[in-house]
């Protein structure tokens, strides 16, 4: 009899999935799930240390559970608040002794219960920019141009305003991204591994992509790959089932085959570039994405928009004829179409009913390139100091955000250090796959800092260098920095442009910062001028 009651309920259940009627009862059953479940953060405006956070709806905090649902006509909403209460309140005892019921019901309306604990692992889309400067978008900043894409993004989730690369060029900075190690500490050279070279990224440094892969994941990897071209080094080795790109740092956005660079590839073989690259890269992860598949993807979507050569579509050039000088137009040309690119594949994602259940990650892989050598491109890094190739906060200080709307709350602003080191940490922890205990990690995971269930990570200083000469260590608020002649110790939380150096004021300070640093370069694998980097 005690199996049989609960049966009843859930047929009842189901049978209320048809005439609307559940939307109220999980309203009104919602104060008893709670304790059984558990629940995520509910309400208008939530303010954690150093983290402010607003829902998007300003009546979000009036009602604690179902939020957004809509009823029908008074008089028949009475009698079913009073069938609704009259069940849970019988179903009481149930639902506080046993989270079988709840996953139960769960199963037969998901609108139901959307709490984590029981959805299914993410799948993932990690974009990454090139060369995309702090001022490049119109979310931090920009005036003279908009990208709403990727602006609604940044809307629909997390927005960082102190979020870190772990290099100021792009090899290594993909390197740390993809592997949560400092790439000083992995990689065998400096800088970029050079064009045509058989170095890169060693083997026995495992991926985003690995742990994914071996977990059932569909990986693909699409764009630049920047970290080795021989055998070994591509995608296809690295976890990825599928790949197209190319494998160099820079590549033409109208031919396939670049003499300079090497060609357009798919898989391991020549591949052929049919559309502007930006848009082609776009169009292969809306293909990926529309695929029906009982399965997650992670896909690893590394645009090289707004890299040089400063190529794009004439529409878009006309778009920004009020632009000066010549390559400001042309970056921002670049933005316009790479935001366009944006659109086509979050539009996949909600056509194809994936978006609420997708995680979805932007980060530029450093600063805007403005001084010379840096292969310059007419980006923005306003209002931070430094270009790509530096270690001022221009160079290693991105546009980076995230959204998970079945999970995390919008309109999220927060200026706590997070950094890329994080990312393969985060999105394991997200996909419930723990690496094993003799995997070395650099980053900290921050998934239940942003399910707001705890405080962010403690983690040791986090360091960047490009050379003996070129270096930071930020702790806390302080950053001490170094690029060439100059030095200084700043407040980049009050001063991100680091103009007001503290280091004659407090030298203790900036003499341990110093040490912390030399102690962390130690354990580097390749001098710091030993060898020649390649081209940015």
């Amino acid at each position: 009899m005690n199996a049989i009651i609960p049966c009843c309920y859930l047929l009842f259940a189901w049978l209320c999935c048809f005439t609307g009627v559940l939307r109220e009862l999980t309203m009104a059953a919602a104060p008893f799930i709670v304790p059984v479940a558990g629940t995520g953060r509910v309400g208008n405006v939530k303010q954690d240390r150093g983290v402010f956070r607003m829902s998007q709806n300003p009546g979000a905090g009036k009602r604690e559970a179902g939020a957004g649902v809509t009823t029908g006509g008074p008089a028949v909403m009475d009698v079913v608040r009073f069938l609704s209460l009259l069940i849970v309140a019988s179903l009481r005892p149930l639902l506080r002794s046993s989270t079988r019921f709840v996953v139960l019901a769960a199963s037969f309306c998901p609108a139901a219960i959307q709490h984590p604990a029981f959805s299914a692992p993410p799948n993932i889309l990690l974009i990454v920019g090139d060369d995309i400067g702090y001022g490049d978008l119109s979310c931090y900043g920009n005036k003279d141009v908009a990208t709403p894409n990727l602006d609604a993004i940044a809307a629909g989730g997390t927005r960082f305003t102190s979020g870190y690369v772990m290099a100021p060029v792009c090899g290594p900075s993909r390197a740390a991204l993809l592997s949560g190690r400092y790439p000083a500490h992995v990689l065998p050279y400096v800088g970029n591994p050079p064009h045509g070279s058989s170095i890169g990224l060693p083997r026995e440094h495992r991926l985003i992509s690995d742990y994914l892969h071996d977990a059932g994941y569909r990986t693909a990897a699409l764009g630049k790959w920047h970290l080795g071209e021989g055998p070994g080094f591509e995608p296809q080795a690295r976890g990825f089932d599928s790949f197209f790109g190319f494998l160099s740092g820079m590549h033409d956005y109208f031919h396939g085959d670049d003499k300079e660079w090497g060609p357009i590839m798919r898989g391991r073989e020549k591949g052929e570039l049919k559309d502007y690259l930006t848009f082609a890269l776009a169009d292969e992860a809306a293909a990926i994405i529309r695929q029906p598949a009982a399965t997650p993807f992670f896909i690893y979507l590394a645009f090289n928009a707004t890299h040089t050569p400063l190529q794009v579509p004439d529409a878009y050039l006309q778009k920004t004829t009020h632009l000066t000088p010549p390559a400001r137009q042309r970056n921002m040309a670049m933005m316009l179409a790479l935001d366009d690119a944006v659109g086509r594949v979050m539009t996949a994602l909600r056509e194809s009913g994936k978006e609420e259940q997708t995680l979805v990650l932007f980060v530029s892989d450093n600063g805007a390139a403005l001084i010379k050598g840096s292969s310059e491109n007419g980006g923005s890094n306003a209002p931070l100091r430094g270009s790509k190739t530096q270690c001022w906060e221009g160079g290693i200080r991105m546009p980076f955000f995230a959204q998970w709307k079945s999970r995390w709350p919008a309109a999220c602003v927060i200026d706590d250090p997070v950094c890329t080191l994080d990312l393969l940490p985060t999105l394991l922890a997200a996909a419930d796959i723990t690496p094993p205990a003799t995997q070395k990690l650099d980053g900290v995971n921050l998934l239940p800092w942003l399910d707001g269930k705890g405080e962010l990570p403690k983690r040791e200083p986090l360091c960047f260098k490009m050379s003996g000469n070129n270096l930071a260590i930020r702790h806390g608020d302080l950053k001490f920095v170094r690029v060439g002649p100059e030095s200084g110790l700043f407040n980049v939380r009050t001063d991100p442009n680091e103009t007001t150096d503290l280091s004659a004021k407090r030298p203790i300070i900036t003499r341990q910062l110093q040490a912390k640093w030399q102690a962390w370069d130690k354990l580097s694998l390749a001098g710091s001028t030993s060898q020649k980097s390649a081209k940015p």
